[in-house]
Formats: structure tokens, sequence, C-alpha cells
């Protein structure tokens, strides 16, 4: 399995009650997985252990036969090689779309920084809004800007926090399958976290499903 996560525990500081108990998961490479949950189930959660924004209390976290976390061993975010991209999007308002994608590609030479570059905002198809600010464009391409910026560094694993959250109804529907197409054709391993069965059904190859008391049930399927 490409993504190993065994036994997985945590709890707040400020709560006695784990968040996450004994939580196990398995993911192939280029799988799609959904976390699906309402608020309080841990499924945020869940994506800051991975990414590494959070320590667990116990278990073992392991992208690509490495360890990234467990009894021994921690690895910052910066370590991780994982993509994240944030429920508000997390876009630098004063850059501009080329420069918030560049951000990521600061261990790349400047070719191939603008190689990179050209690839993603083909992905994402927003090639002629390079220059354009944040607040310049949609939430549907701010959306896009943010999925490009995480992508451009080739993480093992992408990360989506509540992906279409800030969308409203009439343009969910179509974003939710650009981004499922953009997803797949990058082919890297992804995990997203949605309150939303829908979402989960029209993206995910396995839905997770979390209570609030952390049990777990799960459907699978093929794409």
């Amino acid at each position: 399995m490409y993504v190993q996560i065994r036994n997985l525990t945590f709890n707040y500081k400020n709560s006695e009650e784990a968040i996450l108990k004994d939580f196990n998961l398995s993911i192939t490479k280029g799988e799609i997985i959904s976390i699906l949950g309402q608020s309080g189930s841990g499924k945020s959660t869940l994506l800051r252990l991975i990414a590494g924004l959070e320590k667990p209390n116990k278990g073992s976290i392991i992208i690509d036969k490495k360890i990234m976390a467990d009894q021994n061993t921690f690895l910052f975010p910066e370590e991780r090689g994982v993509g994240m991209v944030f429920q508000d999007y997390a876009l630098f308002p004063h850059f501009n779309v080329e420069k918030n994608i560049k951000y990521g590609l600061h261990a790349f030479s400047n070719k191939e920084q603008s190689k990179r570059l050209k690839e993603v905002l083909e992905l994402v198809n927003l090639t002629e809004f390079a220059k354009r600010y944040p607040h310049e464009l949609s939430g549907g391409q701010q959306q896009r800007v943010a999925l490009a910026r995480a992508l451009a560094p080739k993480p093992s694993v992408l990360l989506l926090d509540e992906p279409f959250s800030n969308l409203d109804a009439g343009l969910k529907t179509k974003i939710r399958g650009e981004l499922g197409k953009i997803i797949r054709q990058s082919g890297i391993t992804s995990i997203f976290v949605t309150h939303d069965l829908e979402d989960s059904e029209t993206i995910a190859d396995k839905v997770v499903s979390l209570d609030i008391s952390s049990s777990i049930s799960m459907k699978t399927g093929t794409r």
C-alpha cells in the first residue's frame, strides 16, 4: 500500500477525549479517497496529522514506504512532500496567479519552475489568468489556483480540506466535476474531506465515513 495509517489516535490538549482513536486506513497509489463526516468527527484533524501540522498521540503514518510519524519519528510538514489545499484556499492576495503557484517551487531551478508553471496552468485551465490577482478571480478560479499551487511541486499525496464549502450551489456541481477530472489527470494520490455524500460519491474511489465517536465505515467503488 502506498499510504498506510495504523492505530492513529489524537486528542487536543484541551480535551480529554480522543477525536480520533485507533484509526486505520490503507490507500493504493493514485487512489482518490474521501473522508466523509460532520463537524467534530475528526476528518480535518486527520488531514492535519497526515500533513504534519499535528502530532499523533499514538499510531503511525507511512507514505511510499517512508515513515512520517510513529512512536520514534515525526517529520515536519516541509519534510513530507505532501500538498494541501486549505478550505479558505490561503492564496497570497499580493501575489498574482503565477507567483502564487511558484511559491512552492523554490527547490526547482528557474527553468524547471517555468516548465512546471506552464504544465499546471494548462492542467487547471488558467493559462490566460496567470497575471491576475486573487481578487480578480471567481471562487472556482481561486480554488483552481490553490489546487495548482499544491500540485506544482509534484507532492506524494494531495490533501483537500472541504474543497467545495466556499462555493454556491449553482457553481458547486460544475466545479466538483472539474476538480475530479484535474485530480485524475494529475495521477496523484489524493484525500479530501467533506460533509457532503454527493461530493464523495462523485469524485472518490473510496469513501471513509467518520462519526463523532470515530467509528469507521467504508464504501469502495471502481472508476
